[in-house]
């Protein structure tokens, strides 16, 4: 019962890997590829042909679908989210929630139906090549994890600036941005739901057994990652605002690091050694040292509103851990880019764009005029410490869908089965 096969790495060529993904503004973990079921072998005695047919004709398109698009997808070019990425996206996203009600049934009430079918995904931060499982939890934890991707995925699309019509540089439309705040929580939510609805059905030995990909760090760490990327999009919102005060942009930019120090901790410790593990890990380390950044900046910028020589000490040394952060963040940024499979940085937009004109001309500026008013030593050597606000922001909160009405009448048959 619910027995499970990893395959290594070197038995296939079934995991598809693009040497290169393109523009990258959000990172979306190397989408897990469902394969062939036969539930006809698996369930023809115990239930009627037409719901066989069913669950098998929405997971078919599911594995068509997925197949077929997996590098349309992952490489995030401009031309594929213009034409057809954003449509694809959406269609397999439907597929998902169409078979995710029907799929339930195995799991109804408990019964053993969960465990007659053996389900198997490609994997793509393991070393195992695939693994599979006699287990319709494990399909539905791999199911919530995909929708996550794809909604990720969706999410980045929307965040590739676009040369805008009246010739200025590239740039992220406010509706655009608003939208993919929206679908981080989305995806947020589906990840959430995996962790506290669906990891728990697992027995421990299936547990200690899913494939890196759905490791409840990696889960959890994707989950704050979709949660940071949302307050950075408001940070970004709130910089435009004339309405926005330094207090509220500190605010967002010291939650932004401890959404990324949260996603760090989950993932730091996880055998992330392939290309798309190892990139993720660098994607959470860039981003948590650019949020510090940006925290510093703003907490640099009210302390230098205080009149004492204290004060005015300790936001230079909040300026110039921002500073330090920021050059810092270039690094890493290098690094995840480098990482394999390469990518490469849209135009500069939103937050950071700001940010990075910004903080060398304002450190340089405040360091100036406060050692000609004090002395070095009055100039703190390390950075005050960030304030602690508590996050605001959540996952949507989704729910696993009631089983499909199909099963309403295979009551019987599971029961004499």
């Amino acid at each position: 019962m619910g027995c499970f096969v990893s395959t290594p790495q070197d038995t296939g060529g079934n995991r598809r890997r693009p040497g290169n993904i393109g523009e990258v503004s959000v990172f979306v973990p190397g989408l897990r590829i469902p394969k062939p079921v036969d539930f006809s072998l698996a369930l023809g005695d115990q239930l009627s042909k037409t719901l066989v047919e069913r669950l098998s004709a929405l997971r078919t398109r599911i594995v068509v679908m997925a197949g077929q698009e997996a590098p349309t997808i992952t490489r995030t070019r401009r031309k594929t989210a213009t034409q057809h990425g954003g449509s694809t996206l959406a269609d397999l996203l439907q597929a998902l929630e169409d078979y995710l009600p029907v799929l339930l049934g195995l799991v109804k009430d408990g019964s053993t139906l969960q465990h007659k079918v053996q389900f198997i995904w490609v994997n793509q931060e393991d070393d195992a090549e695939e693994t599979a499982m006699f287990s319709a939890w494990y399909e539905t934890l791999s199911i919530l994890h995909l929708m996550a991707t794809l909604s990720l995925s969706q999410a980045n699309l929307l965040l590739l600036p676009r040369t805008s019509l009246d010739g200025y540089s590239p740039k992220v439309s406010e509706e655009s941005r608003r939208s993919s705040v929206d679908i981080f929580l989305k995806a947020a939510g589906y990840l959430d739901c995996a962790v506290r609805n669906v990891l728990p059905q697992l027995p421990a030995e299936l547990r200690r057994n899913l494939p890196v990909d759905l490791a409840e760090g990696v889960l959890r760490a994707l989950c704050l990652q979709a949660l940071g990327q949302a307050v950075d999009i408001q940070l970004g919102l709130a910089i435009d605002s004339t309405k926005a005060t330094l207090a509220v942009k500190r605010r967002l930019a010291c939650e932004m690091v401890k959404y990324w120090q949260q996603a760090q901790d989950n993932i730091m410790n996880l055998p992330l050694s392939n290309g798309w593990g190892e990139k993720h890990r660098l994607f959470v380390k860039w981003k948590y040292i650019e949020a510090k950044a940006s925290a510093y900046y703003y907490h640099g910028l009210i302390l230098d509103e205080g009149n004492t020589e204290k004060s005015h000490g300790m936001a230079v040394a909040a300026l110039q851990a921002a500073d330090e952060y920021l050059k810092e963040s270039k690094k890493a940024c290098e690094a995840f880019n480098a990482a394999i499979p390469l990518s490469r940085n849209p135009p500069l937009w939103g937050t950071m764009k700001y940010l990075a004109e910004k903080i060398p001309k304002d450190t340089s500026s405040k360091v100036r005029i406060n050692r000609d008013l004090y002395s070095y030593e009055k100039i703190m050597e390390t950075a005050p410490t960030l304030p602690d606000f508590a996050l605001a922001l959540k996952p949507d909160e989704y729910q696993l869908p009631h089983v499909d009405a199909s099963w309403d009448d295979e009551t019987y048959r599971q029961g004499t089965a």
